[in-house]
């Protein structure tokens, strides 16, 4: 994949509002912990995740996404009837129909000739989402274009605490440990061909995905049917899978990456990376050979937040003056499923 004319016109993100800290989680899971002898800390300890974010009880997903859009159409010369598709690519969905993206186009004013749709894949989401617009903008069809997300980890976290609280076993632990990373949040990424304003702004180069979806079994987030009437969420992940699978399959997305983009990774300025963990994040640079010295990371403070991870770091990493004006950028995403798509820009 290599584009001419799209551009990374701007990333709006909302953050959700309530800090929730490991310790706290640890402390809800005490009687768990007690039963099992697990020592206090275990969750940071084996994540490096601090503390993450949930939003308010009955928070919808299209507000966050909602949000997010607004901040990144702000301040742009661009009108609701210039966008020409929008895509919601959240795994979190207000309804199963219709699309999460109506009720986001209708609160912004987007109709009328304008592609309206959800698409879902794992955290790749809003990767595949920037993608199919980026397709749509090169081919000449349209102008600009918006890909929003929102995830909520709340309602899947109070879900599996109770599970270990009422149930405790190791094994439970173990392959609810990645749950307990989930953060919350919603981003909108918006893509134009630069005809909007002469001002310089990222340049999607091109990018590479390969997929191995024989390992489609190692994480699982859906609905159980405990009797008839009775559908209850469950996720359940082998992280040790994931993690063996996932470094390998990117190493040879890297490699494609390199070869498809005609660089070296001497030439990569910065790399973000999906936010999974700290043994994730240094196992993937070890692996494809970059210096921690060119990544940026959040999960320490957000965790893991699906599809908007990727973006909102990006988005802090601009802020914090971490991605320059000529800077190649690597944007490295792995998803359950498994799926890998990465992304180079010209910042």
């Amino acid at each position: 994949m290599r584009y001419s004319r799209v551009y990374i016109e701007s990333v709006g993100y909302e953050l959700a509002p309530i800090v929730v800290t490991s310790t706290e989680l640890e402390n809800r899971l005490k009687p768990m912990y007690d039963a099992l002898h697990i020592a206090p800390g275990q969750l940071e300890a084996l994540t490096g995740i601090r503390e993450r974010r949930w939003w308010k009880p009955g928070t919808p997903v299209s507000q966050g996404a909602i949000a997010a859009a607004e901040k990144a159409l702000q301040g742009r010369d661009i009108a609701p009837q210039d966008i020409g598709a929008l895509v919601y690519a959240g795994v979190c969905r207000e309804h199963f129909e219709p699309a999460t993206a109506c009720q986001v186009a209708a609160a912004l004013g987007i109709q009328g000739n304008a592609a309206i749709y959800d698409i879902s894949n794992a955290c790749l989401g809003v990767l595949n989402g920037v993608l199919d617009i980026a397709n749509r903008i090169e081919l000449g069809q349209i102008r600009a274009g918006l890909v929003v997300a929102c995830e909520s980890s709340r309602e899947i976290n109070e879900i599996m605490i109770k599970r270990m609280l009422d149930k405790p076993s190791m094994e439970l632990f173990t392959t609810s440990l990645a749950t307990l990373t989930g953060g919350s949040g919603a981003v909108a990424v918006l893509l134009t061909d630069g005809s909007f304003t002469p001002s310089r702004r990222p340049r999607l180069l091109g990018g590479v995905n390969l997929a191995e979806p024989q390992h489609h079994a190692l994480c699982r987030w859906g609905l159980t049917a405990e009797s008839p009437e009775n559908h209850v969420p469950y996720m359940k992940t082998d992280a040790v899978a994931v993690m063996k699978y996932g470094v390998e399959l990117g190493k040879r997305t890297w490699e494609s990456f390199m070869s498809e983009l005609e660089l070296t990774p001497d030439r990569i300025n910065k790399v973000i990376c999906h936010q999974v963990g700290e043994a994730h994040q240094k196992l993937i640079l070890q692996t494809i050979g970059v210096s921690p010295d060119k990544d940026f990371t959040t999960f320490e403070f957000l965790g893991n937040m699906g599809t908007v991870s990727l973006p909102v770091t990006a988005a802090i990493a601009k802020e914090r003056d971490i991605l320059l004006p000529g800077d190649i950028v690597g944007f490295l995403g792995i998803g359950s499923g498994l799926n890998c798509l990465m992304l180079g820009i010209q910042w």
